[in-house]
């Protein structure tokens, strides 16, 4: 099966279509279809095995809600009956009169790990806005084509999902919120080194490439024969999303990776109070992107001891509460946390230091993170000890949308973060030199900063042959007008 040629199909009808306008749209609106067609076949799988079984299976969702009934009806010969297939505005009204409130209402399951409560978020939280009915139809015929009953199935289609995140992600600022470079999150992942049998979670989950590229990395791990594939699929992976559009996104993009049922709740972390959170709450790894900005209303400042308006520091110290002790996380932050001089910023770096092991910081330049000017810097931590000394990477390259991060550009960094040796862009600061301010901006001192010794004249000359060029380029120009 030609799984690009089946989504560049879907993208086609969708650009056509007067509801969708952007990336953002074409991944919200082929997601919850994909959703659909994916509880289809497990559905199926579930009752084949049943059957198998000598067991008695009840589908959660029946009657003519079920794909099968609504979406690619089949004639007695267990063909698709185009004859009775809704089209038109027929099928936008059962779509958004019917099947809508229906699957809605399995938000009452009290269950929140329930695939039945899942579906109830996805379709409270996003609304269709495919704004004609034969533009759905022909979306849905091309859904219907794929399948999600085996792991090459998944693996095919998790990468081409991945890549529409990645477009999404380049699409403008909104679709920045929802992706983080995969080379990051690997390597991410690779220093982090989550083991099978620990819990990881994201706060801040947005499309759940932590989760997705920890499972991938766990499942690697994996002895075959033993229950660790059924652990890491009951009781490892827990995410937290805010955003509707995220959390379908996150919840289909978890599923193409393997994950069956994934344990992702949709609501605002920092509307938790961090005295909260109990030790049985805590988890073993912690990987996460948070948000940048102070968008939280002062209630929720107030649920945090250091108080700031900045909302990735609330889920700093909420990654911070959350790690069990001997706990380690990664997590993405603007690299102004490292020099700011305000009160909370030195607060925040102060308990980082004293409660945890700061043991590495990676630099980044602006250009990893598309759609934005910003710069990062990840901090890697271990719950538990103090700081004593901090290694430091600078990543000194220029990326763009054309040229964008890859996992070579960080081969460097992993090959020398596990002894923490010095090079030109690595070097350690020991914590004992620090001021009360507790300034983690330290400039690289092994950099061999290139010095420009020609001479003014040279220099002029330069300048002289430069400008000549761009005169006679200029009067080409002007002959040709």
């Amino acid at each position: 099966m030609n799984f690009e040629g089946v989504f560049k199909q879907i993208d086609d009808i969708l650009w056509k279509d007067a509801g969708c306008s952007t990336a953002l749209d074409y991944v919200e609106q082929s997601s919850w279809i994909l959703f659909l067609k994916y509880l289809d076949d497990m559905e199926q799988t579930r009752e084949l095995k049943a059957q198998l079984a000598g067991e008695d299976y009840h589908r959660f969702i029946d009657g003519k809600y079920r794909w099968s009934a609504w979406a690619i009806p089949k004639d007695s010969e267990g063909n698709y009956d185009h004859t009775h297939a809704l089209v038109g505005q027929d099928l936008l009204d059962f779509v958004n009169r019917e099947l809508w409130p229906y699957l809605a209402k399995f938000k009452e399951n009290r269950d929140s790990n329930a695939i039945e409560y899942k579906v109830g978020v996805i379709f409270t939280e996003i609304s269709n806005k495919v704004a004609s009915g034969y533009t759905l139809r022909g979306v849905i015929e091309q859904v219907d084509k794929l399948h999600f009953q085996t792991a090459d199935d998944k693996h095919e289609m998790s990468a081409l999902y991945e890549e529409r995140l990645r477009q999404m992600g380049n699409a403008g600022r909104n679709g920045g919120e929802y992706y983080t470079a995969r080379p990051l999150i690997r390597t991410i992942i690779r220093v982090l080194k989550p083991q099978i049998g620990e819990t990881f979670y994201d706060g801040a989950a947005g499309s759940c490439g932590f989760p997705c590229e920890a499972y991938l990395y766990m499942h690697d791990h994996a002895r075959p024969g033993t229950t660790d594939e059924e652990t890491l699929q009951a009781r490892t992976f827990f995410a937290k999303e805010l955003k509707g559009l995220a959390y379908i996104i996150g919840m289909m993009n978890m599923i193409l990776h393997g994950i069956e049922s994934p344990d992702i709740i949709k609501t605002n972390t920092l509307a938790e109070p961090l005295s909260d959170i109990q030790p049985r709450d805590q988890v073993s790894v912690i990987g996460a992107n948070p948000p940048f900005g102070g968008a939280e209303r002062e209630e929720i400042q107030q649920n945090f001891p250091i108080k700031s308006s900045e909302t990735a520091y609330m889920f700093l110290q909420h990654f911070i509460k959350m790690l069990k002790p001997g706990g380690r996380a990664g997590i993405v932050i603007k690299n102004t946390f490292l020099s700011n001089s305000d009160n909370a910023s030195v607060a925040l770096r102060k308990k980082l230091l004293t409660e945890c092991n700061l043991t590495t910081v990676l630099d980044l330049p602006s250009g990893v993170f598309t759609g934005t000017g910003v710069k990062t810097v990840v901090l890697f931590f271990r719950k538990g000890e103090p700081t004593r000394k901090v290694w430091y990477y600078q990543l000194d390259k220029h990326f763009t949308k054309t040229h964008p991060l890859t996992e070579a550009d960080l081969a460097e960094f992993l090959s020398l973060q596990p002894t923490k040796a010095e090079s030109e862009h690595s070097w350690s600061l020991d914590t004992a030199t620090l001021d009360d301010n507790y300034d983690l901006s330290v400039k690289n001192p092994n950099k061999v900063e290139q010095v420009d010794e020609r001479t003014p004249q040279e220099i002029a000359s330069v300048l002289v042959c430069l400008n000549k060029e761009n005169t006679d380029l200029l009067n080409q120009i002007m002959e040709m007008l």
